[in-house]
């Protein structure tokens, strides 16, 4: 396995780039751009690359669809960071190009929801075409195949281009979550501002199946931070769920509501227990009352004084 070198959805002037450099470690490491997250998740599995910094949700469309099935199929991976990056589009184009000269624009499919109202009040007549990232969308400006792309305005330069447009983005506070994603191994010791992502299969198709998954957390007070269906590929109505947890794994509520979950579901897909970005330990909610470790540690003896009759 190469320890050295990073991978991440490419090419250069992505905003997932810009999100990798934030790390530390990022600028001791050889950062190699792939072209799909797919293909950057395999550098990590055949040991190409020692770890992988990919999108997984976005504040205005939500889960990154391409990620999330990537994590749940395949051979395990495991998230052992992840980055908040705020998100504003630049409108880059050839030197030269006016804004009533485009005609036809590009951008990574998740980029459309986020400048649609832009477009509608600027570009009512443009047309879009998807590209696979915003990156390559400046890249094919670049080319010549279309007259203006959505990207970061750090990607201009990469590409020949200008930023005709800058700061565009239909809501405020925009951003994107990225994941540093590496091989399984022992999830990193806990800092009490923290996140444990599952991926769930219900067992059967029955009422309040999904109910009884759910209950598994709410019972132990763990409060969950994201979940999404996704389809398994086996037939219509066959989901599995992608599921964010605060907390860690190490804690006494977020571990017994995985082995309720593992008890109950045919699959359980740990991805890892990893710090939330942006958070302090100071800023991280109390367990309501009894579900902090010490309570379940204090019915736990209670259970074994019945057990010996010292009840």
């Amino acid at each position: 396995m190469s320890a050295t070198r990073f991978t991440y959805l490419g090419p250069e002037g992505t905003f997932t780039e810009a999100a990798l450099r934030t790390l530390p470690e990022a600028a001791t490491r050889e950062l190699v751009p792939m072209v799909s997250v797919p293909a950057a998740l395999d550098a990590v599995r055949n040991g190409e690359a020692a770890a992988a910094l990919v999108p997984i949700e976005n504040s205005v469309e939500g889960g990154v669809t391409s990620t999330l099935d990537e994590l749940a199929s395949g051979e395990p991976l495991m998230i052992y960071r992840e980055v908040l990056l705020p998100i504003a589009f630049a409108l880059l184009v050839r030197p030269g190009t006016k804004l009533s000269d485009v005609k036809t624009v590009t951008g990574h499919p998740v980029a459309q929801p986020q400048v649609r109202n832009w477009l509608r009040a600027n570009l009512p007549d443009a047309t879009w075409e998807s590209a696979a990232s915003n990156a390559d969308g400046a890249r094919l400006v670049q080319e010549g195949r279309f007259d203006a792309a959505f990207a970061g305005e750090f990607a201009a330069a990469t590409y020949g281009l200008v930023p005709l447009v800058t700061e565009i983005h239909d809501a405020e506070n925009a951003e994107t979550r990225f994941v540093l994603v590496g091989r399984p191994a022992r999830p990193a010791a806990p800092t009490g501002a923290d996140k444990t992502s599952v991926v769930l299969w219900l067992g059967d198709d029955h009422p309040g199946a999904l109910l009884e998954l759910l209950q598994e957390f709410a019972v132990r007070g763990v409060n969950l931070m994201l979940i999404q269906s996704r389809p398994t590929g086996e037939g219509i109505g066959n989901y599995c769920f992608a599921v964010d947890a605060e907390g860690h794994i190490s804690d006494r509520r977020v571990s017994e509501a995985l082995m309720g979950l593992k008890r109950t579901c045919p699959q359980v897909r740990f991805l890892g227990s990893y710090p939330r970005a942006g958070v302090a330990q100071g800023d991280v909610r109390a367990p309501r009352p009894g579900t902090s470790d010490g309570d379940f540690m204090a019915a736990s003896d209670w259970l074994t004084r019945c057990l010996d009759g010292r009840a």
